[in-house]
């Protein structure tokens, strides 16, 4: 078995490419469902768990697109299995399909990279000037509010949660409505605290959508408010996702999903922007591009950068061919 991947970083998230993966369906949704249970786990596993990668990695495997309206579509995967979005993902894919020249791009001007992933179509508008990369907007599906005010107990006190759903279901409330603040010193108490939220509400009625695929509670966003720049608000946030997952990222899905939380409160309008920063100091800017009946359209802005590419092989004899994990 040898599989070459190249690898990136949004804004400090991982993102593994790997093409040539076998995954059966005649949609990237129906393609997810196979890869779950099917030979594409075995090889998500090996590249992703140790000792080939880590807990915190996270990858994708291109497939074809739904039909021709897009030009290939991707299975986003993690430690624990196959997310429905995935935004950082986005980004990364395509700074890679201009780069790499799978989509024809314009060198002073606006590409867009159109993208069938499983909870929908998504873009990747790839700005550049004399070559170079400017600025990638992820364009994502609708995001919605599912409910507000959720009253639950937890182990650090009574905590109202918000539920909404950016492509994936989130989860959401202040950190310091836990006594914490969004701080790489916090990390350990902010991924317990994330796992516990995201597992008493993965059954919540309201984290349960009309696509039973896209069910359930894929990660806890707990945020900081910083106040506001000239442009509008301006938060951190961290986003435990899967089972105890940190994003590095602002989380590209995640920053959608509060963009559909604060165009519903009246935080963000139209004319203003959403200065979103991550754990580790790293920063999306996110908007409303367009309202919608049921929530919006959200548009976050990013950049990811090539990492290096790799030929990852079992060799023979290897007692861990499914790889590890000690979270």
């Amino acid at each position: 078995m040898r599989w070459s991947t190249e690898d990136w970083h949004t804004a400090g998230e991982p993102f593994r490419i790997v093409e040539g993966v076998a995954t059966h369906g005649s949609t990237v949704a129906e393609r997810r469902v196979e890869a779950i249970a099917g030979e594409a786990d075995a090889v998500r596993r090996f590249l992703c768990l140790e000792p080939r990668g880590h807990d915190d990695m996270y990858g994708g495997f291109i497939t074809p697109p739904d039909d021709d309206g897009a030009d290939f579509g991707v299975l986003f995967w993690h430690k624990d299995g196959f997310s429905t979005a995935c935004g950082h993902g986005t980004i990364a894919l395509g700074a890679w399909a201009v780069r790499t020249g799978r989509v024809p791009s314009d060198p002073d001007g606006e590409t867009t990279v159109t993208i069938d992933v499983p909870s929908g179509r998504v873009q990747a508008l790839v700005r550049r000037s004399g070559g170079a990369i400017d600025e990638i907007v992820f364009r994502n599906v609708e995001s919605r509010v599912l409910e507000r005010g959720i009253r639950l107990s937890t182990s650090r006190g009574e905590v109202d949660v918000d539920l909404i759903f950016g492509g994936a279901v989130y989860a959401t409330l202040s950190a310091a409505s836990v006594g914490l603040e969004v701080t790489p010193q916090n990390t350990t108490d902010l991924i317990a605290i994330g796992r516990e939220i995201k597992w008493a509400l993965n059954e919540h009625p309201s984290a349960q959508l009309a696509d039973d695929r896209l069910s359930g509670v894929y990660g806890t966003i707990l945020f900081d408010d910083l106040g506001r720049t000239d442009d509008g608000p301006w938060q951190r946030n961290v986003t435990v996702f899967a089972d105890g997952e940190v994003d590095r990222s602002p989380c590209g899905s995640g920053t959608a999903a509060r963009v559909a939380l604060l165009a519903a409160t009246g935080e963000l309008t139209e004319e203003e922007v959403l200065t979103h920063d991550s754990i580790v100091g790293t920063r999306f800017h996110a908007r409303i591009a367009e309202r919608t009946p049921a929530g919006v359209i959200p548009e976050v802005s990013g950049l990811a950068f090539r990492v290096g590419s790799s030929s990852f092989e079992l060799d023979e004899g290897d007692p861990l061919p499914d790889g590890f994990s000690l979270r």
